[in-house]
């Protein structure tokens, strides 16, 4: 193993389905206590991707590392630092909880000694010390999706894979799971596949969006954020002001009324005229009222970022 190396490090990893290529040249890291939610479209290849990282489909080409381990040269070794909810959870409704995690922990050879407290620690760790007797058929959806991250954490892996942890739950269940898989990412590297756009904000520290199986942004969650500036700022006066004026102000690209003293101005990037539009409605007196920037949604950026390739291709 190798010294501070990444706990996942994705190099020039490809996927073919017979001539169908799912994931090409896809490479990030993941180092301790980060939480790297994964989005895409359906069809995106993010679950191929998982299943590659967790072991459990061959790449076509290109290299895994967990933890400093080559998953194809040592893929038992790679493998017991992996902890994986697929988005099914494998579970077995006829056993009870304490059954189900002491049968994982034996699948993750632990040793008959160290199953119970493994056990118990991840029951406490899931919210599940009261369920151990109930049969897992007889819980609801959301203590279900506990105990699927319970056989994933039974072992303490150093990483942590979650493929959809909160589909199909409601509000309150969403903001417990939400909160475990926080609580998780300060001791492991989680890797969280999603297509609940808020729950990236929620919870994860970067984001890493592919689209027909290539990456098309990797950032922090900061810079993804910083994508929400959407380049235009909305100016509301008593009456219009002349639009003329508007756009000789310093950086101003277009401007657009929208209703009567209402005005959308557009800036180029890396400028801000605000303060200059401000300055001059306040010395032309043109009753200003409020002068605020437009942000885009998430899920602005998310389309933006995925019909690229379509857009490229309907051109002329």
């Amino acid at each position: 193993m190798q010294k501070n190396a990444a706990l996942v490090k994705v190099e020039n990893l490809y996927r073919y389905y017979d001539r169908h290529c799912a994931v090409q040249d896809l490479g990030f890291t993941l180092e301790k206590g980060e939480i790297l939610g994964l989005l895409g479209p359906n069809g995106a290849g993010k679950t191929s991707t998982l299943q590659m990282i967790s072991g459990n489909l061959a790449p076509s080409a290109g290299e895994i590392l967990i933890d400093g381990v080559d998953i194809l040269d040592e893929p038992l070794e790679a493998r017991a630092a992996i902890g994986y909810l697929p988005e099914q959870p494998p579970l077995y409704p006829d056993l009870t909880v304490d059954e189900y995690l002491d049968y994982c922990a034996g699948l993750h050879r632990l040793g008959s000694k160290a199953r119970r407290p493994a056990r118990e620690a991840a029951k406490a760790r899931c919210g599940l010390k009261d369920e151990g007797r109930r049969l897992i058929g007889n819980l609801s959806k959301g203590y279900r999706q506990r105990v699927g991250i319970a056989q994933a954490i039974i072992h303490s892996p150093t990483v942590v894979i979650l493929d959809e942890p909160t589909v199909g739950l409601d509000p309150i269940q969403i903001r417990e799971i939400r909160a475990l898989i926080a609580e998780l990412g300060r001791e492991h590297g989680v890797i969280l596949s999603t297509h609940i756009l808020p729950e990236v904000q929620a919870v994860c520290s970067r984001v890493l969006i592919i689209h027909r199986g290539r990456q098309v942004f990797a950032e922090s969650l900061a810079g993804f954020a910083g994508r929400m500036q959407a380049g235009s700022l909305i100016l509301e006066c008593r009456e219009t002001p002349p639009l003329k004026d508007l756009k000789s102000v310093a950086g101003v690209e277009d401007v657009e009324q929208l209703d009567p003293g209402r005005v959308r101005v557009r800036y180029a990037p890396g400028s801000d005229p605000t303060e200059d539009i401000a300055a001059r409605a306040l010395k032309a007196k043109w009753g200003l009222k409020a002068l605020t920037p437009e942000h885009k949604s998430l899920e602005q950026i998310f389309v933006e970022l995925t019909t690229a390739d379509e857009a490229a291709e309907t051109r002329p």
